[in-house]
């Protein structure tokens, strides 16, 4: 019965010369997702609307799923697509759909009918009184509720006419490529890949850099970050992974260092590495997965202390987010099992006992003194022969 779907956006967000370059980025990622569905589309904008037509045969719950996927989208329409024949067909067919969709359940409904092209002899006031009275004497079972409906059946009569009923939710956001790019700090836990996806859906296009500590950490470690960035670019798109070999740097701090003080000063590191990559991705900021006093690293002394060591903006958009909170986002969008498979990280493999937890960020610097030796030399190295998968 489809054959397109009507794409709802936030109008109301975007004006002027904006508006063209949202609808434009957002026509770009609807063809993105639907490069890997069962059929073929065209997608085409036309006078404040977005529409997908189906060329072909195509798999109807697997295109919904891609399409929910994109951000930027706020409904998906399924839509039933008319020529203007005249009333009396259009009337019959509203009928036929209103059958068909909702058979003999007893329901209220109002109608919505927008007419753009205006050449068209009836107006919307007069189109919602007839089609709702055909609805009515065709259907005994229906009946008008125009303050709270179960159901809006909407009608949209431009060169041709479009009808539908279900607005299925689309995830909101801004179409990535709007908003920039960052470079997102990936581990294999709950947190980052939240993130990623928190950031992508304000239109921000990410890479990511991963740490990887062999022989501290299998390839299957590696393996879980893969899969984990795969499961994010579903939504933002290709992710470029850089994969950091940072066991030699991460023992050097350990052999040098304060225990007490290995993870804020390996987060230092990490972080200017991880700056270094955004550099020359053409990042504008990186982003982390961090939760004010989730662990003894994410204090406010600590981030603050991490936080020193960069020149970009660190974007946390979990920051203020219980654990339960981030877990309900990591179910929703699938990376939760990904994220729990039992395969540690660089970040868990030298834990102290005692963590400081409000480091003073001059005893900080002092202690990393002890490190100028070699480190400037073996974080080039790290950057240098880091491996970069594309993963989509």
């Amino acid at each position: 019965m489809y054959k397109a779907f009507l794409i709802k956006y936030a109008e109301i967000a975007i004006k002027g010369k904006n508006r063209y370059i949202f609808e434009d980025a957002l026509v770009d990622q609807i063809r993105r997702v639907l490069k890997s569905v069962d059929g073929s589309f065209d997608v085409v904008k036309e006078r404040g609307r977005i529409y997908v037509f189906a060329r072909s045969e195509f798999d109807y719950e697997e295109t919904v799923e891609a399409l929910a996927r994109v951000f930027g989208i706020y409904g998906i329409c399924p839509a039933v697509v008319l020529q203007d024949e005249g009333y009396d067909q259009l009337a019959e067919a509203v009928v036929s759909y209103t059958k068909e969709v909702y058979g003999s359940k007893d329901m209220t409904f109002k109608m919505n009918v927008r007419r753009t092209k205006k050449s068209y002899p009836m107006n919307s006031m007069e189109l919602n009184a007839e089609l709702g009275g055909a609805i009515l004497d065709a259907c005994p079972n229906m009946k008008v509720d125009v303050h709270k409906p179960d159901v809006f059946i909407h009608v949209e009569i431009r060169d041709r006419i479009y009808l539908y009923s279900q607005v299925i939710p689309g995830p909101g956001g801004m179409p990535v490529g709007t908003g920039g790019k960052a470079m997102l700090l990936l581990s294999g836990g709950i947190d980052s890949p939240v993130a990623g996806y928190m950031i992508a859906k304000r239109g921000v296009s990410i890479d990511a850099v991963y740490f990887h500590a062999p022989p501290y950490t299998s390839e299957r470690a590696k393996q879980k970050v893969v899969d984990l960035a795969k499961l994010v670019a579903r939504y933002s798109g290709p992710i470029r992974l850089h994969v950091v070999n940072f066991t030699d740097i991460q023992l050097y701090i350990y052999e040098k260092c304060p225990h007490e003080e290995l993870t804020i000063i390996m987060r230092r590191y990490m972080m200017k590495i991880a700056e270094a990559f955004a550099e020359k991705d053409g990042c504008l900021g990186l982003i982390t997965g961090e939760s004010i006093g989730q662990v003894a690293s994410q204090t406010m002394q600590s981030l603050a202390a991490t936080n020193e060591v960069c020149t970009m903006p660190v974007f946390r958009p979990v920051i203020g987010f219980d654990k339960q909170e981030i877990v309900d986002v990591a179910l929703k969008i699938n990376t939760y099992e990904t994220s729990i498979l039992p395969f540690e990280d660089c970040c868990t493999i030298f834990v102290a006992k005692h963590p400081v937890t409000k480091p003073s960020l001059k005893v900080i610097k002092r202690s990393e003194e002890k490190l100028q030796e070699k480190i400037e030399e073996m974080m080039e190295e790290a950057v240098s022969t880091a491996e970069t998968i594309i993963c989509e």
